[in-house]
């Protein structure tokens, strides 16, 4: 199995969402004792690919690299209470159980609290049905909690919160000690 990897399921490039998933990554690595120099797939650049009737060697490439994480980090906005369809799209390439042995991470960003419940109700089960496990809870992360992208600027709260959470978790399900 390879390493870190972190999925970014937002259409826009340069998104927040991009800036809230590497922070998560970062911090739940470097609290688990994993590698946080993972690879980082950003869906904004594949929308074209992905849609496109003829192989694209970029998309194999992704899917391949997301199929053979040890943990994938999962990071989406929220449009109409659920994921975009850039996601479903590349999630949807998979074939069964692609994601068996993966620890899966879900994040979801949000710009409104009543969407909180999106992370667990449709991002959850996509990543389970890909037979991926999926030990923590997600993070629902409001817009109003996302890190500013300043060099400096430690993790927001809820962020924070969420990666001691989620850390000894992540680190149980690879078989591992958690750090002390």
């Amino acid at each position: 199995m390879g390493g870190f990897v972190t999925l970014v399921g937002n259409p826009r490039a340069g998104s927040r969402t991009r800036s809230a998933a590497i922070e998560a990554a970062r911090h739940v690595a470097g609290l688990s004792g994993l590698d946080a120099s993972g690879e980082i797939i950003d869906l904004a650049a594949f929308g074209p690919h992905l849609l496109s009737p003829v192989p694209s060697a970029v998309v194999e490439a992704a899917l391949d690299l997301a199929a053979g994480a040890s943990v994938l980090l999962v990071a989406s906005p929220t449009y109409k209470a659920s994921y975009p369809g850039l996601l479903k799209a590349f999630l949807d390439r998979l074939p069964p159980n692609a994601l068996a042995g993966t620890v899966a991470l879900p994040l979801m960003v949000m710009g409104d609290p009543r969407h909180a419940l999106a992370v667990e109700v449709h991002l959850r089960p996509v990543l389970v049905e890909l037979g991926a496990a999926v030990p923590t809870p997600g993070l629902a992360l409001q817009e109003s909690e996302l890190p500013s992208g300043l060099p400096d600027e430690p993790p927001t709260g809820a962020l924070t919160r969420w990666a001691a959470l989620v850390a000894p978790q992540v680190t149980t399900a690879l078989g591992r000690a958690v750090p002390a």
